[in-house]
């Protein structure tokens, strides 16, 4: 039998804001570079692995604030959240130290123009982006809205929790154009409709979560719904079916079902 490949910790974030003329809810999402290794081409939300900075970041706690009671790991994938959302969107959920407001765009832009691409060149360190400016991570902006772990048998394996936030006022972001060539503020019917028609390349995770947010009426409800349910992970089981592969999920994960036809996993 194959090793089974460990699956490394990740996190991804759904930002979120309501748009007026349509009464839609709108996430951010950026189409993966073609040649990057994992989910090429496809439309995602802002994300990625954990590092040993993120963890530097967690012990020093006045870096931090918002994640009373958790342990280190629940705090690591916090802050790769809001690190690669800002490396990736560019949008900072963060407040200056001793304010419980988050930074306002002016700041926030004026960060981007400073730390964005050293950060993303490895030329320096969140840490040393967040203690030079003096701000501390807004944990309390994450809502935790799904955990999902990569099926066994695939090369790459991924422990990836998901989480909601509410974009700040006037950030609008924009893809790295390098990660990323391209970003859009998209309702979920229209990157779902987007995926049907092959506008969009959307892997399954993706597609269940934009159809679990699509029920919610606004970016204020979307985090009520995500505060009040308990987080089951999902870690698909895949099986063949008439020729066809199927993807099995627990159906107390609140994805609509637990059998699933795919084409690929993505």
């Amino acid at each position: 039998m194959a090793d089974i490949a460990t699956s490394r910790p990740a996190s991804t974030t759904l930002l979120l804001r309501d748009n007026a003329r349509t009464s839609e809810v709108e996430v951010f999402m950026m189409v993966r570079h073609h040649q990057i290794e994992f989910n090429s081409g496809a439309l995602v939300f802002p994300g990625g692995s954990v590092d040993k900075g993120d963890q530097e970041i967690v012990a020093r706690r006045e870096l931090h604030g918002g994640g009373e009671g958790l342990d280190p790991a629940a705090l690591g994938f916090r802050v790769a959240a809001i690190r690669e959302t800002f490396e990736e969107s560019g949008i900072l959920l963060a407040h200056q130290q001793g304010s419980r407001d988050l930074i306002d765009v002016k700041r926030a832009g004026e960060i981007e123009a400073a730390y964005r691409a050293p950060l993303c060149e490895g030329k320096t360190s969140f840490l040393n982006v967040l203690a030079e400016n003096k701000l501390w991570l807004a944990f309390d902006e994450l809502i935790p809205y799904a955990h999902w772990i990569t099926p066994e048998g695939m090369p790459k394996r991924f422990d990836t929790w998901f989480f909601l936030a509410a974009a700040p006022p006037d950030q609008l972001g924009a893809h790295d154009g390098k990660e990323s060539t391209d970003s859009i503020w998209v309702s979920p019917r229209e990157a779902l409709a987007g995926g049907e028609s092959g506008r969009f390349k959307l892997p399954f995770p993706t597609t269940r979560n934009l159809i679990k947010l699509g029920k919610q009426g606004s970016v204020a409800a979307a985090l009520d719904d995500a505060r009040g349910r308990p987080i089951v992970t999902v870690m698909p089981v895949m099986t063949r079916h008439n020729g066809g592969r199927q993807l099995v999920i627990p159906r107390e994960a609140g994805y609509d079902g637990e059998i699933f036809e795919v084409g690929a996993l993505g």
